[in-house]
C-alpha cells in the first residue's frame, strides 16, 4: 500500500471522530402556514384547513413576521411577536394565551408583555400583551376576528436559540438580537493605495499620523505600541479617537494587549470589545481603519506580526474617499453603539490575561506601496453580502482567477473555482504552509489538483514557500480579472455567515494587476508542496502517521490557528476560531 493513502485513510478516520456537540439550525423556505425549527432535520409545514393562503407572496396579507422566543434575560423578559396586519380585527394565540388586536391601518405590531425591554422593536404600534413563548418550541396562530376566528398564518418553531430572533423574510432565518445585516454600499471611483505586508508596515499606520477630526480603529486583536501611540498622539490633536475590538478572540487576550488598551484609555481614548451573552457575533474580525477623509482596509490584525510587518503576508488598501470613509464610521458606529460592545474598562476587571512574546521577524520590502485609481469600489460586510458577493465576482470571470487564503473549506467559495475552471477560467490557490495548516492544506492541494487533472481543466493550487520574504501567509484575497478582493474574510462558514468581516472590491485593471503582481511572486515560491511523509521510509511512515493522527485528535480539542504574536494559541471556547 502507498504511503499516502495510508496517511490520507488514517486522516479522514481521525476527521470523522466526533468533536464537541453543536447546536445547528435548519430553516425551511416559509409557506402558508409557515415552519420554523432549529432542529437537524428538514422542517415541514403545519397543516390546517382553515389556513389562508398566500401569505408570503402577498404583501399586504396578514403574517406572522418575527419572533423572539428565547431572550437573554431573567425569566425571558422580553419575548414578543412581531405582525403585518391590514385593517381590522384579529388574535394571536399559542394554544394557551389569547391575545386581541384592533388595526385600524395597515402596520406594523409588535405583541409583547415587556414594552420596554431593549430586544423589543421599536419599530411599529406595541400592543403591551403578550404571549408566554415556550423557550422548547410551539405553534403560533393568527387568526381574524377572536380565538374560534378562521386561521391566516400560524408558525411553528423547535428549541429556540438563546437571545436569536427569527425573521419571516430573512436569511439566515435566526439571527442574534440587534443584529441587522447590511447591503453592499457602492463608492464610485477612488484614489487609493494599495500595499502589501510585511513589505510596507508604514501603510496601515500613516492615515492615522495624519488625522485631527477622526479616528476609528476596528480590528480583533490589538498588540502593536506603534498604533497605540499614533492613536494616543491623535486623541491629543483633538480627534475623536475611538477602539472596537474583539472581546474573546481565539487563546484569550494577552498580557501585551490587555496593557496596550490599559495605555490607550487612560489617555483618554475609548476603547470597547464585542463580548458577552449579548454578542451579535462569533467573532468581530473585521480589520479597518477611519482616518479623517480616509479608509484603510486589512487582511491583517493590529499587531506586530500583522501590521507591524513581523511576519505575515497580508493584503492593504487606504481608500481617499469621504464617502468610503463615512461608510465604514457608519459600520462602526452600528457595531460599536449597542449593548454588546462592552466598555474595555469594564470587562477587563477581574480578568486575567495569556502571556506571550511579541513576532520580531524581519521581511524585505520587494512589492512597495502603489497610488493609483480605482474605477469603483464596492463595501461588503459578513454576515449578509461578502460571501454572495464573492462568488459572483468569480462567476463573472472570464480569463483568471487567483486566491489568496490561509486555507479553504468545502462550500459555495470553493464551489465557484472548480465552475470558473470548468468554463476555461485559469484558477490558481496559494494556500499556508503554517505548521498548524500544513499538512490539511497538503490533503487539500493534492485533491484539488487530481480532480482538476481528471476533468482536465485549468485549476491549480499550491502550498506557499515564503523563502524568507514573509513567514505565513494571512490574507485573505482575490484577484478575478480586473477585480481585487481585499478584507478579513475567511474562506469558511463562521467566517462568512457568523463573523463580522469587512471586504472591499476594488475594480480596475490597475489595482488587479498590483494584487497579481504580489499573488505571482508569492505563487512562484509555492511549487504543491505535498506531504513530507512521503518522502519517509516506509516503517518511519507508518510511526508517523500515528504521530499525525494522534497529534490531530489532540488539536481537535486545543485549537490549531495562531491568534498571539508568533505562537501559536488554544481555543478554550467551545466554537471554531477564525484563522487569525
Amino acid at each position: 500500500m502507498r504511503i499516502p493513502t495510508v496517511v490520507v485513510c488514517v486522516l479522514v478516520l481521525v476527521a470523522a471522530t466526533p468533536a464537541a456537540p453543536t447546536a445547528v439550525a435548519a430553516v425551511s423556505e416559509p409557506t402558508a402556514p409557515a415552519t420554523v425549527t432549529n432542529a437537524p432535520q428538514t422542517p415541514t409545514t403545519v397543516p390546517d384547513s382553515n389556513t389562508t393562503a398566500g401569505t408570503d407572496t402577498d404583501p399586504t396579507a396578514p403574517r406572522i413576521v418575527g419572533l423572539l422566543p428565547n431572550p437573554v434575560a431573567d425569566d425571558d423578559a422580553g419575548e414578543y411577536l412581531r405582525l403585518s396586519l391590514p385593517p381590522g380585527n384579529w388574535s394571536v394565540d399559542d394554544g394557551e394565551d389569547v391575545v386581541a388586536i384592533r388595526q385600524r391601518r395597515a402596520g406594523t405590531v409588535v405583541v409583547t408583555g415587556e414594552p420596554e425591554a431593549p430586544s423589543v422593536p421599536t419599530s411599529g404600534r406595541v400592543v403591551a400583551r403578550g404571549l408566554a413563548l415556550s423557550n422548547a418550541g410551539e405553534r403560533i396562530v393568527l387568526r381574524r376576528g377572536g380565538p374560534n376566528g378562521s386561521v391566516v398564518d400560524a408558525v411553528e418553531y423547535g428549541r429556540a436559540p438563546e437571545g436569536e430572533r427569527w425573521g419571516r423574510n430573512e436569511d439566515p432565518r435566526w439571527r442574534p438580537v440587534g443584529l441587522e445585516l447590511r447591503d453592499p454600499v457602492a463608492l464610485g471611483a477612488v484614489n487609493a493605495t494599495a500595499f502589501v505586508l510585511p513589505d510596507a508596515p508604514g501603510e496601515p499606520v500613516a492615515p492615522i499620523q495624519g488625522a485631527d477630526e477622526r479616528v476609528f480603529l476596528a480590528g480583533y486583536t490589538f498588540a502593536s505600541e506603534r498604533v497605540a501611540e499614533e492613536l494616543i498622539a491623535a486623541h491629543e490633536r483633538g480627534a475623536t479617537v475611538r477602539v472596537l475590538l474583539d472581546g474573546g478572540p481565539v487563546g484569550g487576550v494577552t498580557t501585551r494587549q490587555a496593557a496596550l488598551l490599559d495605555s490607550l484609555v487612560a489617555a483618554g481614548v475609548e476603547v470597547r470589545v464585542i463580548a458577552g451573552p449579548h454578542a451579535r457575533f462569533r467573532y468581530h474580525h473585521a480589520k479597518y481603519a477611519v482616518a479623517d477623509d480616509a479608509a484603510v482596509v486589512l487582511t491583517e490584525n493590529w499587531k506586530p506580526s500583522g501590521t507591524g510587518g513581523g511576519d505575515s503576508r497580508g493584503w492593504g488598501v487606504t481608500v481617499r474617499s469621504p464617502r468610503a470613509a463615512d461608510a465604514l464610521a457608519d459600520l462602526f458606529r452600528a457595531d460599536a453603539g449597542w449593548r454588546d460592545a462592552v466598555p474595555w474598562e469594564r470587562y477587563r476587571a477581574g480578568r486575567s490575561f495569556e502571556r506571550t512574546d511579541a513576532a520580531t521577524g524581519s521581511y524585505p520590502s520587494r512589492h512597495p506601496p502603489t497610488e493609483m485609481r480605482v474605477e469603483r469600489v464596492r463595501l461588503l460586510t459578513a454576515p449578509g453580502n461578502a460571501e454572495s458577493a464573492v462568488v459572483a465576482t468569480v462567476d463573472d470571470a472570464d480569463t483568471r482567477v487567483d486566491v489568496l487564503q490561509p486555507t479553504v473549506d468545502d462550500g459555495p467559495m470553493l464551489a465557484s473555482l472548480r465552475r470558473a475552471a470548468e468554463r476555461g477560467v485559469r484558477v490558481r490557490l496559494l494556500l499556508s504552509s503554517a505548521w498548524y495548516l500544513a499538512e490539511e492544506n497538503a490533503a487539500l492541494v493534492a485533491d484539488l489538483n487530481r480532480w482538476a487533472d481528471a476533468a482536465g481543466v485549468p485549476l491549480e493550487a499550491r502550498v506557499a514557500e515564503p523563502a524568507g520574504r514573509y513567514g505565513k501567509i494571512h490574507a485573505k484575497g482575490v484577484v478575478a480579472d480586473d477585480t481585487a478582493l481585499v478584507g478579513s474574510l475567511n474562506w469558511n462558514p463562521t467566517s462568512a455567515r457568523e463573523n463580522r468581516e469587512v471586504v472591499v472590491a476594488l475594480e480596475g485593471e490597475a489595482v488587479a494587476e498590483y494584487y497579481r503582481g504580489s499573488f505571482a511572486a508569492d505563487w512562484r515560491g509555492g511549487r504543491g508542496r505535498s506531504s513530507r511523509l512521503e518522502e519517509l521510509p516506509p516503517a518511519v511512515a507508518i510511526v508517523a502517521v500515528g504521530v499525525v493522527a494522534a497529534a490531530t485528535l489532540f488539536l481537535r480539542r486545543r485549537l490549531t490557528i495562531e491568534d498571539t504574536d508568533g505562537e501559536p494559541s488554544r481555543d478554550d471556547t467551545d466554537r471554531d476560531g477564525p484563522i487569525g
